[in-house]
């Protein structure tokens, strides 16, 4: 006789695990956002400018997006933006994302910089242990029997939008926040290959992640069909 799994118990434990994770990416948000500031303060260009910096990147807004969304599962539904944050098609569009985030950085940013004291704390916790730890309960928490192919197509909303943003910026201010998007240097064209370069990655690892899912799918459906009933 096999023993089930209580699911209350396994029910608060992964809201205790999104409680625990969604805390670490506000302290780590609110910690960049501080030493953005006393960065732009330092340099004599005031607190406003820090802030302005800290939201131009792509890592604080999609931290901003996991920490919603794993605030929205430890709370529960409790109104329209809760719902659409704990929907199975948004959190893995905001896994895509910060998957996305943290291969960018780790491969291809990390090098560019020395950060020191406090700003380790941050640059980690965003860019490698908040991925970490979303992938693992998008794995483990996420029903995933309503993830769609075409939903893939969708999801590149977000990082087109954020793309025409950064242009748009940066065509007021001169300014770019990552080096293959900094028109200045490299040219419209260049940025433009550059980006629809990244955005073929962004397919690639939502396809990735929709085939991980339906794959756990017909895992659990065949595991669920070979138990024996319980008396």
């Amino acid at each position: 006789m096999t023993t089930p799994t209580n699911p209350r118990a396994t029910s608060f434990g992964l809201r205790s695990f999104a409680g625990c994770a969604a805390l670490l990416g506000w302290l780590a948000l609110a910690l960049q956002l501080l030493l953005s500031i006393q960065l732009t303060i330092a340099n004599g260009q005031g607190a406003l400018a820090g802030v302005w910096i800290y939201l131009d990147y792509f890592t604080i807004s999609t931290n901003v997006l996991v920490a919603l969304a794993l605030t929205a599962d430890a709370r529960g539904p409790r109104g329209a933006l809760s719902r659409f944050f704990t929907r199975p098609d948004v959190h893995t569009a905001t896994a895509m994302s910060i998957v996305i985030v943290a291969a960018i950085y780790n491969l291809m940013l990390r090098q560019l910089w020395q950060p020191h004291g406090w700003q380790i704390v941050a640059d980690n916790t965003l860019h490698v242990v908040m991925p970490a730890l979303f992938l693992l309960y998008w794995w483990l928490a996420v029903p995933k029997a309503t993830l769609r192919w075409p939903q893939v197509m969708m999801w590149q909303l977000y990082p087109a939008a954020y793309f025409v943003y950064v242009l748009a910026r940066g065509a007021m201010n001169g300014w770019y926040p990552y080096p293959f998007l900094d028109v200045t240097t490299l040219g419209y064209l260049r940025v433009v290959i550059d980006a629809c370069m990244v955005l073929l990655v962004f397919v690639a690892v939502a396809l990735l992640l929709v085939a991980l899912g339906r794959w756990q799918v017909r895992r659990s459906n065949r595991t669920a069909a070979t138990l024996p009933t319980q008396p």
